[in-house]
């Protein structure tokens, strides 16, 4: 998947439960809870993605891309999933920065 570009800033609540099987109103919990969680990740991956650890980029990628699939931020799951894929095989030439630069552009959308 290309990197993309995506803006969470309009989100419907309605439609976003509706879509992962619960009521709107938890989805403010979920979210502000993603947001927190992400934070602190994508700067730990962050600082993987510096010193080329494989292991801990693949392990990172896959809990923003299990969180970002469970709430429908379908663009976020897909590239932490290449990113996840990438860092399995040790891929030199896939360019992490980039994934890591569009990934946090597109969580900074997400609003409450």
């Amino acid at each position: 998947m290309p990197i993309t570009n995506p803006n969470y800033s309009d989100l419907n609540h309605e439609d976003m439960a509706a879509s992962i099987g619960l009521k709107a109103k938890h989805i403010p919990m979920l979210i502000g809870s993603f947001l927190e969680e992400s934070g602190a990740i994508l700067e730990n991956l962050s600082s993987a993605i510096d010193s080329k650890d494989y292991a801990v980029i693949k392990s990172l990628a896959h809990s923003i891309k299990g969180s970002a699939g469970t709430l429908r931020f379908n663009e976020v799951y897909e590239m932490c999933k290449e990113m996840e894929m990438a860092a399995s095989a040790s891929d030199t030439s896939f360019d992490y920065s980039a994934y890591l630069t569009a990934a946090k552009s597109a969580v900074a959308t997400i609003t409450l």
